[in-house]
């Protein structure tokens, strides 16, 4: 088996897990406290369906790339199914029609970017810190 992985490009060494600065989005009272600090520090909110195959891909690929840490910006993961409620309030507060995935970028109260599906990791987080 050990030929066959190397053949294919598989490694027998485990690949060590990346972990991101998240903070769980999960009430919509914390949509005022992402509006709060928006003011003075980048706020993201990374909308993610743990059903669905593209959100998935899009999640993993974006953890993949992201390189910043949590002193560049506050980091946000919110479960669509678990909190369905608090994914239409981001919606009405922050003024952008739902999609999924979706990450919206926050400064100053307002969202000055947002992408859904594979565009999410085309957006470069850099120019809004």
């Amino acid at each position: 088996m050990g030929f066959i992985n190397k053949l294919f490009g598989g490694s027998s060494e485990p690949k060590e897990e990346k972990v991101l600065p998240w903070l769980l989005l999960t009430s919509e009272s914390q949509l005022e406290t992402i509006e709060e600090r928006s003011k003075t520090k980048t706020q993201v909110v990374f909308k993610h369906s743990t059903r669905c195959g593209i959100s998935s891909m899009a999640m993993n690929q974006f953890v993949s790339n992201y390189e910043l840490t949590a002193e560049d910006l506050d980091l946000y993961y919110l479960d669509l199914l678990n909190f369905k409620s608090v994914s239409n309030e981001v919606g009405y507060k922050f003024q952008v029609l739902h999609e999924s995935p979706q990450l919206l970028v926050i400064k100053n109260g307002v969202v000055v970017a947002h992408e859904s599906h594979g565009a999410i990791n085309a957006l470069d987080l850099n120019r809004f810190i």
